[in-house]
């Protein structure tokens, strides 16, 4: 996002916040529950270029925000416990869910230890083609490039191009609008895109992704806590809507069962990689059906409401994003009123 919309959605939350207009709302906007977003938990990064921090909350932030939670009138639950509360008829109180993607190794060594502590249930969904660092992290890939560099070129539409990247500002300007191009590209392209930008830059993403991933033995002592449900994340972290049916199922499926193979018990939650509606629409939930799982969560901005029950493949989810670690954020998304403004006061988006 860039600077000034980012300020401007700040000023928007604060007015909500501070007008106490989110206590008005709320009632009609909070729903019976919402299923949190996370990445990384890890001390913030001290460089001022930093794209991918908002895929990064800090240690005390998460402790904080489970301390805060808990003065709400909700119950923490595991995904699977979501999904029976949706499913099931009858009064429930509303629920929060934690939830972290991909499978990082700071997701057993920072956050677990936290989330046992308050004995909060939570869910990774593991990327098995990426589990001991065979993935492809071109995001933070691409960061490093810029990062490193005054100048860069890439052949880009069929174009080479050079750009300037010595001023945080220019390096910003160039990491939004490369990375917006390349999630607007074939799957394929993109990843031999970055391949070759890494490559002529020195970054090692074998390296990165070795690092920062965890090993099926590490996924195995996470999965022994009975607090942790380990999800599906399909194989190799595509953009789901942008394959063919065929291969967005056979992601699905072979994502699903590696983990099955490796853990004894075959995972029956899923992730859409990415999850906006340019990466996953209704093709892909009925995917998700059809690959046989409970529940399949998007990154679509939103509550659950009763009405998700049949929409069990759609559901939303609000991310803790580092961008906002403030508790009044917090409370205003536990209150929904952000989301039922942003979606119109429409509870579904299953498009």
């Amino acid at each position: 996002m860039a600077d000034w919309k980012k300020t401007a959605f700040k000023a928007g939350l604060d007015a909500l916040y501070f007008s106490g207009a989110h206590h008005m709302l709320a009632p009609f906007a909070r729903g019976t529950g919402v299923i949190f977003t996370l990445h990384h938990v890890r001390e913030a990064s001290r460089r001022p270029f930093s794209p991918n921090r908002i895929l990064e909350v800090t240690p005390d932030f998460l402790d904080a925000v489970i301390e805060r939670v808990r003065t709400h009138d909700v119950d923490i639950v595991s995904i699977e416990e979501a999904y029976r509360r949706l499913t099931t008829p009858g009064e429930h109180n509303r629920f929060v869910v934690f939830t972290f993607d991909d499978g990082y190794r700071d997701n057993l060594e920072i956050a677990h230890p936290i989330l046992k502590k308050h004995e909060v249930p939570f869910t990774v969904y593991v990327t098995s083609g990426y589990v001991g660092g065979g993935g492809e992290l071109w995001w933070r890939a691409l960061e490093e490039v810029i990062a490193r560099q005054d100048h860069i070129g890439a052949v880009i539409e069929g174009r080479t191009r050079y750009f300037d990247t010595r001023t945080l500002a220019e390096k910003e300007a160039v990491f939004r609008e490369i990375y917006w191009w390349l999630r607007s590209i074939d799957e394929d392209v993109l990843r031999a895109f970055v391949r070759d930008l890494a490559e002529r830059y020195r970054v090692d993403m074998d390296d990165m992704a070795r690092c920062a991933l965890m090993t099926w033995d590490e996924i195995r002592r996470l999965a022994a806590d009975p607090l942790v449900t380990i999800g599906a994340h399909t194989a190799n972290h595509y953009a789901l809507a942008k394959l063919d049916r065929d291969r967005a199922l056979s992601e699905m499926r072979a994502g699903a069962a590696a983990i099955a193979a490796e853990l004894g018990v075959m995972p029956e939650h899923f992730a859409y990689p990415y999850g906006d509606p340019a990466s996953a629409g209704s093709r892909d939930f009925a995917l998700a059906a059809e690959a046989g799982f409970k529940t399949a969560v998007t990154t679509r901005k939103g509550m659950l409401f009763p009405e998700h029950e049949e929409h069990l493949m759609a559901l939303p989810r609000v991310s803790l994003n580092g961008d906002y670690q403030a508790i009044r954020y917090l409370d205003l998304f536990l209150s929904g009123t952000p989301f039922a403004v942003f979606n119109g006061f429409r509870r579904l988006d299953v498009a």
